[in-house]
């Protein structure tokens, strides 16, 4: 699984194709074997969170960013749901508001990030503001920015000034203790398709579906275009990215989870070790209370 981790990661200052990339898992571990290996996982995930929130030293962000029915909702649902609820938080970014769009672009991430202890979740992020924006950069002008209240002002210089934004907003928060893993659900056109007819043909998924879905899935070459720019654009050291085959769901989740785990393991945190002093009172206190009648 460690190979399959060095594989899915973006090299950062590397050129970045998604055709070196994989939609879907074609290796020898079957399913059966993978939900085992998946549930080993989330109990070693559970240890290191109350491990992390005892710390209380650092904060983890996980940002998930797909294409729609990638399965970025049940990533999250089956990776994360043997954690600890007062130690997650998980935000899911919509279209901004009327206050979000009165401040910069990334004012309302910077208020979502997780505390220290914490586990933070972000479904989408500010990775749409060079994703969505840059492929209907009519969007930006929503923003109000000086000097671009035209389309045709939204050039390269734009966008190479708005990825540097980014690579400084990421490296802040690392040094000030948030570790930092980004996922890129890779998903192939075709799978789309056929979880697209699932939601349609499934009541019960009925209200999976949007029809806005089905328009910005004739942008497919110009969103994996901007997949490309923006994972080569803002892959280092400090918040690298992980493109994951998404076609099999159930590999999916073991990869993000495989990756989560190793990250925490590197971290190597300890739960807080009292002074000597305290020590002490304890041993008092645990006297006293044995003593008790």
């Amino acid at each position: 699984m460690k190979k399959d981790i060095e594989k899915y990661l973006a090299e950062p200052g590397t050129k970045i194709s998604l055709k070196n990339y994989a939609t879907s898992y074609s290796g020898k571990l079957d399913k059966e074997d993978g939900l085992m290996e998946l549930q080993e996982a989330k109990d070693k995930l559970d240890d290191f969170q109350e491990t992390l929130y005892a710390a209380n030293s650092h904060s983890l962000l996980v940002i998930f960013q797909a294409m729609d029915a990638a399965g970025k909702d049940s990533a999250i649902e089956h990776v994360m749901s043997g954690l600890n609820p007062q130690g997650c938080q998980v935000y899911s970014f919509k279209t901004p508001s009327a206050e979000e769009y009165s401040h910069d672009f990334l004012w309302r991430h910077y208020k979502a990030l997780p505390q220290s202890g914490k586990i933070g979740i972000h479904n989408r992020s500010h990775y749409e503001n060079v994703l969505i924006c840059k492929v209907h950069p009519e969007y930006i002008l929503a923003e109000n920015i000086p000097g671009y209240t035209d389309v045709k002002n939204i050039d390269k210089d734009f966008w190479k000034k708005r990825y540097e934004s980014i690579r400084n907003f990421e490296q802040h928060v690392s040094r000030n203790g948030t570790v930092i893993l980004k996922f890129f659900l890779y998903v192939s056109k075709d799978e789309q398709k056929e979880r697209f007819l699932d939601r349609i043909k499934d009541r019960t998924k009925n209200w999976k579906f949007s029809e806005g879905d089905i328009v910005e899935r004739q942008y497919w070459d110009k969103y994996m275009e901007a997949y490309e720019e923006a994972i080569q654009e803002t892959s280092t050291k400090e918040a690298p990215w992980f493109i994951i085959p998404a076609d099999k769901k159930w590999y999916t989740r073991l990869a993000i989870s495989q990756i989560i785990v190793d990250t925490l393991e590197k971290m190597k945190l300890e739960f807080p070790v009292l002074p000597k002093d305290k020590t002490e009172k304890l041993k008092d206190i645990e006297k006293r209370l044995l003593d008790e009648k």
